[in-house]
């Protein structure tokens, strides 16, 4: 039965890379791999000798010898368990986005397009990938990668420009995920862990983390795609100025940035603070909106259009449904795999299947190729049970430079396919980017910064 339930995992895969040549929605293969990959494990639940408990980060034990019912009974937990996390991360999604759309709603990027003075694709491209890699470690790699799409957007309209730009931002933002233990779900997992502390993370994986976004940044520069200018759209007609503008635009950002420090304190799950950052600047919205459209400039037929709904409803009717519908797909097939312990095994067997060339492969460099081997891994599947199978795979210490490496390579080496992070999946859904473009213009780029960020990281530790 594990192995219908990989072939379905692995074929609703290939439809929606392959979405653009069979001309299906990549959400319908995302809902229906989920669908069919949690259907196959209810009705074979007694044909499976292991089952991933996600909670622990272990595999249950005497899961063999349980009762059908019992069976069962963990089924649903673990499915609901899921869903719940799954909600988590689809709930904050909406309330960012929500956010970013209010913050249009107001025109507010127009500040931003205001300080963006020069046409130069090189700056810009700068610009965002230094964006993304700060913003990340503060507000999380999925978080930067909306607000700086979103952003994106409003500035360079040509999509064929755009993806390009995205697909930097994938790999910048991944990159200052990882040396921050709020920057990405693994590295935050192996903080939790009490495997690294803030402080070394910082010293060993700061210039590794750098050079992974600074080499196939400046490598880009070079590449067809970013030189010139930004092309402009002719037909795009400029808005009277909003005296709203620039506050809602700070009010937002400053709310994104609030959520963190939220968690921090009140140690609850970030959504939490993203919908009372969404409820505040709703509120303001609100307010504001009432002198939106007294400016007698505006279109008359825009004024009344917009007069009848709120700034919120007006932004919840833009966001992408068929994002959310695909995010909650991928993530519960992925779900699926981790449950039946697939995934924990995987890690596990790469440990296992390195040769040992007798005394000339020390114990530290084959660490070193598994740890390596988890980061390319984790561009195929989800990073999250890989790193939850390194912590039942390794018993070091804390602070042990292995936990920092893997919170690196887990952390950048999902860059190496679109679907390998959070932050590229949510980038194909908001910007419709096609698998295969990725992987031919992209993904060797975030190959070399992965590597140069990995030889970083092994000097490093040689010095320190």
């Amino acid at each position: 039965m594990e192995a219908v339930i990989i072939i379905v995992f692995v074929m609703g895969y290939l439809a929606i890379t392959l979405e653009h040549n069979i001309k299906l929605d990549k959400l319908i293969p995302a809902l229906i791999m989920m669908a069919v990959c949690w259907a196959l494990v209810a009705l074979g639940i007694d044909s499976f000798s292991n089952w991933f408990d996600s909670s622990s980060h272990g595999l249950v034990e005497g899961f063999a010898t349980m009762p059908h019912d019992d069976k069962l009974h963990l089924v649903e937990e673990t499915l609901l368990h899921h869903l719940g996390k799954t909600a988590e991360i689809l709930v904050f999604l909406l309330g960012a986005m929500t956010i970013v759309e209010i913050i249009d709603y107001f025109d507010g990027f127009a500040t931003i397009k205001g300080y963006v003075n020069f046409k130069s694709k090189k700056k810009l491209l700068w610009m965002f990938a230094v964006l993304a890699f700060i913003l990340s470690a503060i507000i999380d790699n999925l978080t930067a990668t909306i607000v700086l799409i979103s952003i994106l957007q409003k500035i360079v309209k040509k999509k064929e420009d755009r993806i390009w730009f995205a697909g930097l931002i994938i790999i910048a933002a991944n990159a200052g995920g990882a040396f921050s233990p709020i920057g990405d779900v693994t590295t935050t997992m192996l903080w939790i862990g009490d495997k690294v502390s803030t402080g070394k993370l910082f010293t060993y994986l700061f210039i590794p983390s750098v050079l992974c976004m600074v080499v196939p940044t400046f490598i880009a520069t070079f590449l067809t795609a970013f030189k010139g200018d930004i092309a402009m759209d002719e037909n795009e007609v400029e808005k009277p100025k909003n005296e709203h503008s620039a506050r809602m635009l700070y009010l937002g950002l400053g709310a994104i940035l609030f959520v963190p420090f939220f968690k921090t304190i009140t140690h609850l799950p970030p959504y939490v603070g993203m919908m009372l950052s969404l409820a505040v600047v709703a509120t303001f919205a609100e307010i504001y909106s009432r002198s939106k459209f007294s400016i007698s400039s505006i279109d008359s037929a825009e004024s009344d259009e917009n007069a009848h709904h709120s700034p919120v409803h007006a932004s919840l009717s833009k966001i992408e449904m068929p994002s959310i519908l695909f995010f909650l797909g991928i993530l519960m097939a992925v779900a699926a795999l981790e449950s039946l312990g697939i995934l924990f095994n995987f890690a596990d067997s790469l440990k296992q299947g390195i040769p040992l060339m007798g005394s000339e492969l020390e114990g530290t460099v084959v660490s070193d190729l598994v740890v390596i081997l988890l980061g390319i891994g984790s561009a195929v599947i989800d990073n999250v049970p890989l790193v939850a199978a390194s912590l039942g795979m390794f018993s070091e210490p804390l602070d042990n430079p292995l936990w920092h490496f893997i919170a690196f390579s887990a952390g950048t080496g999902g860059s190496m396919l679109i679907i390998g992070s959070a932050a590229g999946v949510v980038a194909m859904g908001m910007e419709k980017i096609d698998f295969f473009w990725y992987f031919k213009k992209i993904s060797w780029l975030a190959l070399i910064g992965f590597l140069v960020g990995s030889v970083a990281f092994v000097v490093l530790r040689s010095l320190i």
